[in-house]
């Protein structure tokens, strides 16, 4: 399969958060892959953390069903990582390390709800404690974000996003 490392070239006009600054794990990387839009069958494009870093950051507090207190995050909107793609229609399997994976309507991705967070509380996430990546919704701020289907999406150790059309 041909893989494209997305660099920062694509989002210099964007702020940019220093890895050292948010302590990434070394090595932390996101695979996308499927149905890309203006892509070959086949293509898998690995975003590093410098590269989810350029597009524009979200944070919200929230809590949890599966951490103690109110949480930090930081990461980028699910909506606006799938618009930077081109990504308008279809289906997005977030898989875990673990092979753990769901999938998620594209319509049903709404800016100002889900994230795929790479802090919580400021620091980066190991992969001990759900991270690199985990896809996080603002939970406390509607009682539609608080039910099975959305806690079911709250995927944490993401691996890979797999566009289906």
């Amino acid at each position: 399969m041909r893989r494209i490392l997305l660099s920062l070239i694509l989002f210099l006009a964007l702020p940019v958060l220093p890895v050292a600054a948010q302590g990434a794990p070394d090595g932390a990387v996101l695979v996308m892959s499927g149905d890309l839009p203006g892509q070959p069958p086949g293509t898998e494009i690995t975003l590093d953390m410098a590269a989810l870093q350029a597009l524009p950051v979200v944070q919200f507090a929230t809590t949890t069903i599966w951490t103690e207190g109110e949480q930090q995050f930081t990461g980028v909107s699910l909506r606006a990582l799938l618009d930077a793609f081109g990504i308008a229609q279809g289906t997005v399997v977030v898989t875990a390390v673990n092979d753990y994976s769901v999938k998620i309507p594209v319509s049903e991705i709404r800016e100002g709800e889900a994230i795929l967070a790479y802090a919580r509380n400021g620091a980066a996430m190991p992969l001990r404690d759900k991270g690199p990546f985990w896809v996080v919704y603002p939970y406390d701020s509607a009682e539609n974000l608080r039910n099975e289907v959305i806690y079911s999406r709250s995927v944490w150790q993401v691996a890979r996003l797999r566009i289906e059309t």
